[in-house]
């Protein structure tokens, strides 16, 4: 498990990212059409995955739009934004600010914050998803991980995306 802190009070996930060239753990995550995807569905492209509590939050709604705006200049990547918001959540805040460029995804009804151990087991967010950063390579390798500290900072983008170089 991982400790972590929010606003400085510490709080425990339910395991550990992945480790650095392992294989991506599958997972099934709910798009906000409601239709399923799977790691399968990425074969072959590189995958950003921005892990956060809530889009309903400054701090997630901010990696949001951070990597929105730099999605566009990536080649052969897709980036999800994982949270366990309901996918009609997720599709009002993409639509009110014109998010276009990345996939918001739920974990509502998968294992999803398990098989990655960013479930949040302690505290007043228990049972969200702590924040964090996968990259995986085009091969369905783990090229880059963070867990962010503290849940109110943003992620280090530019280490995320540098990975991807």
């Amino acid at each position: 498990m991982a400790t972590i802190t929010l606003k400085g009070n510490p709080v425990e996930t339910v395991g550990d990212l992945p480790a650095l060239a392992s294989q991506a753990a599958d997972f099934s995550l709910v798009k906000t059409d409601l239709s399923e995807v799977h790691l399968a569905d990425y074969a072959g492209s590189r995958l950003v995955l921005n892990i956060f509590p809530s889009v309903d939050t400054p701090t997630c709604a901010m990696s949001v739009r951070q990597f929105n705006q730099q999605a566009a200049a990536l080649d052969n990547t897709q980036v999800l934004c994982v949270s366990a918001d309901l996918p009609f959540a997720l599709a009002r805040f993409c639509g009110a600010e014109g998010i276009d460029k990345v996939v918001g995804v739920s974990c509502f009804r998968s294992d999803f914050g398990q098989a990655y151990g960013v479930t949040i087991k302690t505290g007043p967010l228990a049972g969200l998803l702590s924040r964090a950063v996968v990259v995986i390579d085009e091969k369905g390798k783990v090229v880059y991980t963070q867990q962010v500290a503290e849940i109110a900072d943003e992620p280090d983008y530019q280490s995320a995306l540098a990975a991807l170089a």
